[in-house]
């Protein structure tokens, strides 16, 4: 089966890639470095010739509100009308756990326009969902820094292995559309804060933590389970533990 998967060279999609690979499908890795560009349309048609699934991965270069709603808005707008021409069966879009709760930020906002896209297509879908990967934690850490303080909020996250989303979109590839949402998060609930303790430790960075009422993740302020994924959710088998241990060395 041929399956294109749209930012496919990134970290996501070079996984999923790999794993249909293995499994003896013909995944094509489409991004700009490899001809296709969905904003402005380079290379679609010629990509999803044949394909019956495409799988969307590709993130906004930027997290700026109207940046982040441009681009989302124009490459799946895109992607969906080259998709009615080749005739593709299944949809699949990588999104985020929480989006709808999270429209303070205009990045979410912008999640949210992308999926509402999806909803009104004609290509059958399914949404997946993930919570926060691991290596997420860097850059919220730099967004809460202030001097030798990190300020988080004390909201509940579920942070997941780039691998185990990675395996979750093959299982959805393979399967037959939902036209709905399906949730992953990783295997256990953290607070925030600790969360980003626990990676401070092991890079041996000795900034404190301040759990701050005030802290807004990303332009947007958190309630306790706002990141967190509903009942029923996937979950994945990498712990953080594992994960600190495999990918993180010390400085």
């Amino acid at each position: 089966m041929k399956i294109v998967v749209i930012g496919g060279t990134g970290l996501i999609g070079s996984k999923v890639v790999a794993l249909l690979t293995s499994r003896g499908h013909e995944a094509l890795a489409a991004s700009p470095a490899t001809g296709v560009n969905t904003l402005t349309g380079e290379g679609l048609a010629e990509a999803l010739a044949g394909a019956q699934v495409v799988i969307d991965v590709a993130n906004s270069p930027s997290f700026e509100d109207a940046a982040a709603l441009s681009f989302f808005q124009t490459a799946g707008r895109n992607l969906l009308a080259a998709e009615q021409v080749a005739g593709v069966r299944h949809h699949i879009a990588l999104s985020v756990v929480g989006t709808e709760r999270l429209q303070a930020s205009g990045y979410f906002r912008a999640k949210l326009a992308q999926e509402a896209l999806i909803l009104a297509s004609s290509t059958p879908w399914t949404i997946v969902r993930s919570t926060q990967f691991f290596p997420f934690i860097q850059g919220i850490i730099q967004s809460g820094g202030v001097g030798q303080e990190v300020h988080l909020a004390s909201a509940m996250v579920q942070p997941v292995a780039a691998d185990d989303v990675a395996a979750m979109l093959v299982e959805v590839a393979l399967g037959a559309p939902v036209n709905g949402v399906i949730e992953i998060a990783g295997p256990e609930a953290i607070r925030l804060g600790a969360f980003a303790e626990a990676y401070l430790a092991v890079t041996e960075d000795r900034r404190a933590i301040v759990v701050d009422p005030a802290a807004l993740y990303f332009g947007a302020p958190l309630q306790e389970r706002t990141l967190t994924p509903d009942i029923g959710a996937r979950l994945g088998r990498i712990t953080l533990q594992d994960w600190l241990q495999d990918a993180v060395v010390p400085h």
